[in-house]
């Protein structure tokens, strides 16, 4: 009898998850111009940046410049993706559909880590074709690096999509979030080491660069791809699950905390 009931609220907790995360992947999918966007940013600063400086920039490592952005350049897309999701914490305010769901016999923690999936999922499409033109720039991944990359796309978009929805629960004006994010986005993106190596930087540059939860990811992204590397795969994957944590553990309070109306 136990194990029914505890089946039963399983399926319960299960079924509502998908429901949330239908609903944000849906809303994605109907949104093209988002995935365009979302898509030319990158592949712009891939064959501009990438191109432009790359004809000035000789790398120690002997690494094409290309090539060595090409891992920070995935980072950019889920940096940006993840972040502004919480975005849609304020739309849904704005247009009652929070408040119909927050009414619904439904935790917030799971609402929470619906939405959160959601925004995991689209950050994921976009890797996905953004590895495919990766390979129009001599990019050969394996089975294994295929294995890794998703697995810190997924931790990268937890970390930074619980952080965009914490920031969305305290902020009620789209401008004020889209002011707010961009000291958020720009840092974490520029302090990553998606477009410099992180070696001989300036003391204060440097400790900044190990606060930043994308300096690990870009650093495991250039590891599976490159084979160029600070840190080892495993240092870099337990850095990131700790940050992943903590935000996971911020967002959800803060999504607790959060006002409906």
């Amino acid at each position: 009898m136990i194990n029914i009931i505890k089946s039963s609220f399983v399926e319960q907790i299960l079924g509502r998850l998908y429901a949330l995360w239908f609903r944000e992947f849906r809303v994605f999918l109907r949104e093209r111009s988002r995935l365009i966007a979302s898509i030319f940013t990158p592949v712009l600063w891939l064959f501009v940046i990438g191109s432009g400086l790359g004809s000035s920039v000789h790398l120690s490592t002997g690494a094409n410049y290309q090539k060595f952005i090409f891992p920070g350049i995935i980072s950019m897309s889920i940096i940006f993706s993840s972040v502004f999701f919480g975005s849609y914490i304020i739309w849904d305010r704005k247009f009652d559909f929070l408040k119909s769901v927050m009414v619904a016999p439904v935790e917030r923690i799971t609402i929470f880590v619906g939405k959160t999936l959601g925004g995991m999922t689209t950050s994921l499409v976009e890797v996905a074709i953004l590895l495919v033109i990766g390979g129009f720039i001599g990019i050969h991944i394996s089975a294994l690096s295929i294995t890794q990359t998703i697995s810190i796309a997924l931790l990268l978009s937890f970390c930074l999509t619980s952080l965009g929805l914490a920031m969305g629960s305290y902020i009620e004006s789209l401008e004020g979030f889209q002011l707010i994010v961009s000291f958020v986005v720009f840092p974490l993106f520029f302090l990553s080491g998606a477009l410099f190596p992180l070696s001989n930087l300036p003391n204060w540059i440097s400790i900044l660069t190990k606060i930043d939860p994308a300096t690990y990811a870009v650093d495991a992204l250039r590891n599976a791809m490159l084979g160029i590397a600070n840190y080892s795969f495993a240092i870099d994957f337990g850095s990131l699950a700790a940050f992943a944590i903590v935000l996971g553990i911020f967002g959800g309070y803060s999504f607790g905390k959060m006002k409906a109306v």
